[in-house]
């Protein structure tokens, strides 16, 4: 089994390994406060993650040994996530008596009317929702199937730093969770709020709307950060490294913000409200009560508030750690500009109190 829903209480690591870096939270919890034990964002070299996947092992598990030396933490034991591209889910409906075996055996036997791959390939998990609306003597049960490939390169990578994957989740469960600590920055409960997550990662947009709480859409485009170091690179004739590094940091010629930086800016805005257009397209829904800015790019200054002039919504940019208090040995200014892109690893930490 997947172990996409299994329950831990031992402290894990939450460790988000996405197209061009690996980020790592360790989170405790008393009197139902979070505290950040350990942080720490480590680049990959290029080309380690293909589409999501994990093309080097070894390099990629070097990172993570990196990543661990850095962080100064002993735990071993990790949560990571799979892309929701990577997982097919289905919603099927089960007789309400079965217990958890009988419910994973007569699963086995029905999943390959749902999955477009042999069953040996795949590894599969599901969890009961509860009653079926139709009938009370019939259960929802959410099935999540994903390529055992997927799974075993993660926990290869984690194992070459000598750690242990006690839990594969897909990156959708764990920004859910991780939603729950923005609420108090939206200013009210989010029993009645449709919120637009979107993160810009370097290669990718993802657009998640959640309401009460729940993801009712999600939508991935290829599009990030990286097309704005592929111009810096292009026109002041930098390296990839300098021109990220640039970004970062600043000391690029006067002509930056207005030449690149700006036109950049209005291309997210232009793909922000171009995503939201596919979802209310959908039809369900015309409007959102927020965007909230999420992944590296929404670190980009003044960004939240040229989305919010364009669009007309209000727009924060993401800060799980918020109301968190921090051990002597993290950054606050380091987690601060790094907490937009820290959604998932910190989705992921919080398992450990599932």
């Amino acid at each position: 089994m997947l172990g996409l829903f299994k329950k831990k209480a031992n402290t894990l690591l939450g460790i988000d390994i996405s197209s061009t870096s690996v980020k790592l939270i360790e989170l405790s919890c008393s009197g139902g406060r979070y505290k950040v034990e350990a942080f720490a964002v480590e680049p990959l070299p290029p080309n380690a993650i293909v589409e999501k996947n994990i093309a080097e092992m070894e390099l990629v598990g070097q990172v993570i040994a990196k990543l661990i030396t850095k962080a100064r933490t002993n735990v071993k034991n990790v949560a990571v996530a799979v892309a929701g591209s990577a997982v097919i889910t289905k919603t099927i409906e089960m007789d309400a008596g079965l217990t958890d075996d009988e419910l994973e055996n007569q699963l086995k036997i029905e999943a390959d009317q749902y999955i477009p791959f042999p069953l040996d390939e795949v590894a599969i998990d599901f969890e009961v929702e509860g009653p079926a609306p139709r009938s009370n003597d019939r259960v929802n049960v959410l099935l999540a199937a994903c390529r055992k490939e997927n799974i075993e390169a993660r926990e290869g990578a984690l194992a070459i730093a000598g750690l242990k994957a006690k839990i594969v989740e897909i990156e959708a469960y764990a920004l859910e969770r991780a939603y729950e600590l923005l609420t108090e920055q939206l200013g009210h409960a989010e029993d009645d709020l449709t919120v637009a997550v979107v993160d810009i990662g370097a290669t990718m947009m993802t657009l998640s709307v959640l309401h009460n709480g729940k993801i009712i859409y999600t939508r991935e485009q290829i599009f990030g950060g990286k097309q704005l170091t592929e111009e810096i690179q292009r026109r002041y004739g930098l390296s990839v490294e300098e021109a990220g590094l640039a970004k970062k940091q600043g000391g690029l010629p006067d002509d930056y913000e207005s030449e690149v930086l700006n036109p950049f800016k209005d291309t997210v805005v232009q793909q922000v409200s171009r995503s939201l257009q596919f979802f209310f397209a959908a039809g369900q829904y015309s409007d959102v009560d927020y965007i909230v800015l999420a992944g590296g790019t929404a670190s980009i200054t003044g960004l939240d508030a040229l989305v919010q002039q364009k669009i007309g919504t209000r727009t924060v940019i993401a800060n799980p750690f918020a109301n968190m208090t921090l051990s002597s040995q993290v950054s606050a200014g380091a987690l601060s500009s790094d907490a937009p892109s820290l959604m998932i690893a910190c989705g992921l930490a919080m398992r450990s109190f599932d």
